[in-house]
């Protein structure tokens, strides 16, 4: 064999030694990521070529698929029962974009791909399992009620169960309808739309968006007060001069009510009138750092708190000075928090003490029912206050709504407590506050129990008729009545 002929076969050995290489490779390294990969069609062909597994809502399914219209390569597509009512729930599963909520953090179990779902025999033969299904805590008249009661106005709402964790309601308000984004055909002008109003739809303000909580935030103070020692109960005197200035400044801690009787008002009272020298000057007392402690006691600063859906974190600040520390008293300055959040301060209050984790899925099941995971069982449950401190609390909060500012709260047959908010909003709160309440309801007859938060970000109502009392409260009164019934 002369030189040439050899060279050349010795190059083309390498080529073929290269390609194999390239080939094994591609098959045993990069292919799972190719498989995976987000622009791979394959997989959205999959997804969609049969029926999507369901979330349920007491018993009924609130989703379901149909066949795509068409000559279209995906032959299903997701459909939804009263979408906007259960979008804060649900999110999205769309042809075109990533899932979101429900149908996001459980998209393998709902398209078949969760190897806990394979049988056997679809190992053998390589088949897609049947889906399976995803069974949430949600009360659909709560629900209801909820989103009824928010009407036209942008605002959310949370309630859940003190007892259980168990989470009743999620509303955002204004919603948008999931099935718009569902075929690939029409989704991206629905995407467009949403995206480009201003009222923002597609956020879910119940989970997912921090605005300052305004004097909800002063049942955490209170809180920190009783177990710090500072104060020995809610009928004690506190010192609070009225008005008071905030350290280092010259600028009063104003009060809405001039005439409230503030001046070292108890906690009780401070409660009833809502007085911000009181928190204020207790914050200050107190200190930022036990302040925060009581703060992420009940869950803020926690960037991991999935419900199952990650819910973006409350704040409580670190590194103020001390007027910034008197503002984060009656939940001003950098201090955040989400219904979900207040809600879950109003919950440990009700019980206890004690904080259920809260969750909106009950169950995860396989297509013939047969229970994978159950969220009930998993539940924790921690102290965050003391039983006593919780009584007082409970003591003042029901003055708050019999006889303070969270009156339009009452509901006969029902023990309520509760606390308004009115959060300042803009420079110089130059734009509408926003309007909070959050509470609790226990019925006298059966002993159900409820607890509830509601934010209005914005209503048509003049900006001297915002408070807490006057657009949030009447939310919760409609969802408590609904889960007491």
């Amino acid at each position: 064999m002369n030189k040439t002929i050899r060279r050349a076969s010795v190059f083309t050995l390498l080529l073929v030694l290269a390609l194999l290489g390239r080939a094994t490779w591609v098959q045993f390294y990069d292919g799972q990521a190719l498989a995976d990969d987000t622009h791979n069609r394959r997989n959205v062909i999959e997804t969609y070529s049969q029926p999507l597994g369901n979330i349920i809502v007491a018993g009924e399914a609130i989703t379901g698929s149909t066949r795509s219209s068409g000559n279209s390569d995906l032959k299903y597509k997701r459909t939804y029962t009263d979408g906007k009512l259960y979008a804060a729930v649900t999110g999205y599963a769309s042809q075109s974009y990533a899932p979101t909520q429900l149908e996001g953090i459980y998209q393998d179990l709902l398209n078949g791909t969760d190897t806990r779902l394979k049988t056997v025999m679809d190992t053998v033969t390589d088949r897609r399992a049947d889906p399976g299904d995803v069974v949430t805590t949600i009360d659909p008249a709560v629900q209801k009620a909820a989103y009824k009661a928010l009407g036209g106005n942008k605002g959310a709402a949370v309630a859940m169960d003190p007892k259980t964790g168990k989470i009743l309601a999620v509303v955002s308000t204004p919603s948008y309808d999931p099935s718009s984004l569902t075929d690939a055909n029409t989704a991206g002008t629905a995407w467009k739309k949403l995206n480009a109003d201003s009222d923002k739809p597609l956020t879910n303000r119940a989970l997912r968006q921090p605005l300052p909580p305004g004097s909800t935030f002063k049942l955490v103070v209170a809180a920190a007060a009783l177990e710090d020692g500072l104060y020995a109960n809610v009928d004690t005197k506190t010192d609070s001069p009225d008005p008071y200035t905030l350290p280092g400044t010259t600028t009063p801690l104003k009060n809405e009510n001039t005439s409230a009787p503030c001046e070292d008002a108890s906690i009780r009272t401070a409660l009833r009138f809502s007085c911000n020298n009181v928190f204020g000057k207790m914050a200050v007392d107190l200190g930022q750092d036990k302040v925060r402690a009581m703060a992420e006691k009940f869950g803020f600063n926690d960037d991991k708190l999935d419900v199952p859906v990650r819910a973006y974190t409350s704040v409580y600040p670190k590194d103020m000075d001390k007027a910034q520390t008197g503002l984060s008293g009656i939940g001003q300055f950098d201090v955040t928090a989400t219904p979900l959040q207040m809600a879950m301060v109003s919950a440990a209050i009700a019980n206890g003490g004690k904080l259920v984790s809260p969750h909106m899925v009950s169950q995860i099941t396989d297509s013939g029912g047969d229970v994978l995971k159950n969220y009930d069982d998993e539940a924790s449950s921690k102290e965050i206050v003391s039983s006593s401190t919780a009584d007082q609390l409970q003591s003042a909060m029901e003055t708050v709504v019999k006889d303070g500012t969270g009156t339009n709260a009452l509901i006969d047959g029902v023990t309520v407590g509760g606390k308004t908010g009115t959060a300042q909003h803009g420079e110089n709160n130059s734009k509408t506050p926003y309007a909070w309440f959050t509470s609790y309801g226990k019925s006298d007859s059966t002993g159900k129990e409820v607890a509830v938060a509601v934010m209005v970000e914005q209503s048509d109502a003049a900006r001297s008729e915002v408070s807490g009392n006057g657009l949030a409260a009447p939310v919760a009164k409609a969802m408590m009545e609904a889960a007491l019934k």
